[in-house]
């Protein structure tokens, strides 16, 4: 079977058919994995899901000379679970967060609240520095704790582009703030 195939038809005659087999033959693979990796089974079941669903809207960003059509599902699956672990860890943290802590609070002293204020300035003012385009993600990547490919869908880019505008930008912070020290 050449995957590769229908998934070209799925994405340029929205072969249905097509997506059918993929989806009988990817489903119950990418759900097994997903359980292998640590999942639940209704995680596992919602991700396989998705999977599919991303393949069918997704069909016509796949290149057959990048990767095969097994290594291509499957890294959405892969990116799916952690774009999963990463909200739950954050709904936890969240939780976490709302529950009053059983031991009183310890105040800061002034001198660790003023040096905090003038690490986000310093930081806040190298992230002015960089370009609009590695600005924009690292606001959305490190602040809003977005997932790379939710930004690389936001922004209508590539997640590799998303990915190397971070590494840049990152290395440009640690220049500029180097720099100021």
């Amino acid at each position: 079977m050449d995957w590769a195939d229908l998934i070209g038809s799925v994405a340029s005659e929205g072969d249905r058919e097509a997506f059918e087999r993929l989806f009988e033959h990817f489903a119950p693979r990418v759900k097994g994995l997903m359980l292998k990796a640590g999942c639940s089974f209704d995680e596992a079941e919602e991700i396989a899901q998705n999977t599919m669903i991303a393949v069918w809207r997704k069909a016509h960003q796949f290149d057959p000379a990048t990767a095969g059509a097994p290594a291509w599902i499957f890294t959405i699956a892969r990116n799916l679970r952690i774009d999963l672990f990463r909200r739950k860890a954050r709904a936890e943290r969240l939780d976490t967060a709302a529950d009053p802590p059983d031991a009183p609070d310890q105040t800061e002293t002034a001198d660790i609240l003023i040096s905090r204020g003038q690490d986000a300035a310093r930081i806040t003012s190298a992230i002015q520095q960089l370009s609009p385009e590695q600005s924009r993600v690292v606001v959305l990547s490190f602040i809003e704790e977005r997932p790379h490919p939710e930004i690389a869908s936001a922004l209508g880019i590539p997640l590799g582009t998303v990915k190397s505008r971070i590494r840049l930008a990152m290395n440009r912070l640690r220049d500029i703030l180097d720099e100021e020290a």
